[in-house]
């Protein structure tokens, strides 16, 4: 093992990221205040469009992973880099529809705070999964890792 990679020789990552996105959601919905104007059908239609493209985003992601025989989870070994399906266009589509399913879970329940945590879980799923991510894939797979990342863009 070295200095990117975890025990079972993926990156190193500590927490499942998916716990930041639960856990920001969670303490979104108890926070007071921060409540979103109750406009019904049009939120109603914003925040299910919102979760429709986390699903799908996210759900083609993971399908792609396990058309190659890859785990999701950040700290098991890649054994291919994946660069179709929607890592065309953005390197962390899992994130990315995480990231919208929590404010599309907050735009439906009109908590604004659900919203901001969601780009606050990123935020730290940047740092503590991403970030380490990225480094244990340069030091795997080199210069056509280097090229994908001058290729596409890490989010949107």
């Amino acid at each position: 093992m070295n200095e990117v990679q975890s025990r079972e020789g993926g990156a190193r990552v500590r927490v499942p990221p998916p716990l930041y996105f639960v856990g920001t959601l969670l303490i979104g919905a108890a926070l007071p205040g921060l409540r979103l104007a109750t406009g019904g059908s049009p939120r109603a239609i914003i925040g299910l469009l919102l979760i429709a493209a986390a699903l799908l985003l996210g759900g083609a992601a993971v399908v792609c992973f396990r058309r190659t025989g890859q785990d999701p989870a950040p700290w098991k070994p890649s054994p291919e880099l994946v660069v179709r399906g929607p890592f065309r266009f953005t390197r962390n589509p899992m994130y990315v529809g995480m990231t919208l399913l929590g404010m599309g879970v907050g735009v439906l329940a009109a908590r604004g705070w659900m919203i901001a945590l969601a780009l606050a879980a990123l935020l730290a799923v940047h740092f503590f999964a991403v970030l380490p991510e990225e480094a244990y894939l340069a030091d795997k797979f080199g210069e056509p890792y280097r090229s994908y990342l001058a290729r596409v863009r890490r989010y949107l």
